[in-house]
């Protein structure tokens, strides 16, 4: 490159001294040309375009090039800007790069420069025709034969344009048809949602109840902190509640919140479950003593006859991830309209799902960038598969790129199995100029209904952790957001059809719906 004598470069934050033949001299989207010796002349490149383009008529070094040279896409070009401000190659190294390239590597997925502006840039805009214009060699500027061929050439190219256009809707268009009917399919062979739990037969329902037939998952809930100790303290800081009480325990498990009821004063408690864990937990019960006040029924809520007409109190653990997964919900809802007397209460009584935008290049790289290069060979198609499916994972606080949105209030002693499917139109208020890869739910739990100590706790990336841990939906193609900027999109949340135990979330962003299974 043939820079001026003399001159550096203001990078924002990094002074780089003379370096004339370095890619990084000009590589950031807005440039100050200072002269030592009058610091008075400037030249201010406002775009990513802009300078590309100086550096293409001024400097022969063209990232249009290099993107179709080397076939680049997203995470390419990503890796590319962040090579070249690492490294600070010279031009000519870069214009004689042939593949394999030099930043494959995935810690060039991270970026140098905080609020990087390149990494902002669309590179598809790269991709996209452009309109060249004509030069006529001497004598034929006037040839209307050619003028007519390349006026002709021009409709047919926009033409072709067009239909490639309506090709790609149609084709996304048919992918979103198939995806929803494989994952919606013998609807009308399948009971209505508002049954579907209720009318699951034992086989069918069978695998659900033997994951909680082993110890191994009881011991992770007991060993969760915040969830355990939540409903101990509920219990325990409000004893008026539970006094003389006849409780139901849905889903009891081990038994740890009937014996928590027991001990509170209550005067009997009656613990239903399914699950082969119930023979352990009688054990449990006589163990410490508790046989006088609870008793354990073994089956399904909407199957069992229990021993009492009514129940003062319902309390139950039902929540799955993102709450509503596996549906234990609708057997509580069934017990408190069969069971519960009037004026009494259910516990958890208020719940809610929240949003939040999530930035974080290296697992939406890990998760769906890692498909293209597997040992060498491409298994790209494999993103089919993992991008429709939801994700359960701890999120670092650090990749959180917007205030959270509540889409969803439950009342339990208000609401129906009906309004657990339900749609949600959100706003999420960008706090951080990045790129948008995943939008992120959790849940917040309330007892609240006559309690003298309320307890509330968190799912939350922001609080401590649990294992219900948060739930991902990664984007297909992260875009960029700006802090300040208010993102506006709909969740649509209803059972699977052939499994109601499993859910079907539908994410609408930038006019674009992507569906996950959460199964």
């Amino acid at each position: 490159m043939n820079w001026k004598p003399g001159y550096t470069i203001d990078l924002r934050r990094a002074l780089v001294s003379p370096c004339v033949k370095s890619v990084l001299d000009w590589i950031y989207g807005s440039l100050v040309w200072l002269s030592p010796k009058t610091l008075k002349k400037k030249k201010l490149f406002t775009s990513a375009e802009e300078t590309f383009s100086h550096c293409k008529l001024e400097h022969q070094f063209s990232i249009d090039n290099m993107v179709h040279k080397h076939g680049l896409e997203f995470y390419g070009y990503i890796k590319l800007i962040n090579f070249i401000r690492l490294k600070n190659p010279t031009v000519e190294y870069m214009n004689s790069i042939y593949n394999p390239v030099p930043w494959e590597k995935e810690e060039y997925l991270k970026p140098v420069l905080e609020d990087d502006l390149l990494l902002q840039f669309d590179v598809e805009d790269l991709y996209e025709p452009v309109s060249v214009p004509f030069s006529y060699p001497n004598g034929l500027s006037e040839n209307a034969s050619l003028l007519e061929k390349l006026k002709h050439m021009e409709t047919r190219a926009l033409s072709a344009e067009a239909a490639l256009a309506g090709a790609r809707e149609d084709l996304q268009k048919m992918k979103q048809f198939a995806q929803d009917f494989v994952m919606n399919a013998d609807v009308r062979a399948c009971p209505s949602s508002t049954t579907a739990i209720a009318d699951l037969l034992e086989d069918e329902d069978g695998v659900y109840f033997s994951s909680y037939g082993h110890y191994g998952i009881h011991e992770e809930m007991l060993k969760d902190r915040v969830r355990t100790e939540s409903y101990r303290d509920f219990i325990y800081q409000n004893p008026h509640i539970f006094k003389d009480k006849v409780v139901l325990d849905v889903g009891c498990g081990t038994g740890i919140l009937s014996m928590f009821a027991a001990k509170a004063g209550a005067k009997k408690v009656l613990g239903v479950d399914q699950s082969e864990i119930l023979y352990q937990a009688m054990d449990i019960i006589r163990l410490n003593k508790l046989e006088d006040t609870v008793t354990l029924i073994k089956g399904k809520i909407e199957e069992v006859r229990l021993p009492v007409e009514k129940v003062d109190v319902i309390i139950s653990e039902w929540m799955g991830y993102f709450l509503l997964f596996e549906s234990m919900l609708d057997s509580v809802l069934y017990a408190k309209n069969k069971y519960l007397a009037k004026g009494g209460s259910v516990y958890p009584d208020i719940c809610t799902i929240s949003l939040v935008a999530v930035s974080d290049m290296n697992k939406h790289a890990d998760r769906i960038a890692f498909w293209d290069d597997v040992y060498g060979f491409n298994m790209s198609c494999m993103k089919k598969a993992v991008i429709p499916e939801a994700v359960v994972d701890i999120l670092d606080p650090k990749t959180l790129i917007s205030d959270a949105c509540s889409v969803k209030h439950i009342d339990c002693h208000t609401t129906s199995v009906s309004d657990l499917e339900f749609s949600s139109d959100f706003t999420l208020k960008i706090t951080e100029t990045s790129l948008c890869t995943a939008i992120a739910g959790y849940f917040d739990i309330y007892f609240e209904k006559n309690c003298h100590n309320k307890v509330v706790f968190s799912t939350g990336p922001l609080s401590t952790k649990t294992h219900w841990k948060q739930t991902v939906f990664l984007l297909e193609k992260p875009f960029s957001v700006k802090a300040g900027e208010a993102l506006k999109g709909k969740i649509t949340v209803h059972k699977n059809k052939k499994d109601p135990r499993s859910l079907i979330v539908a994410l609408t962003l930038n006019n674009t719906t992507q569906t996950y299974g959460l199964q």
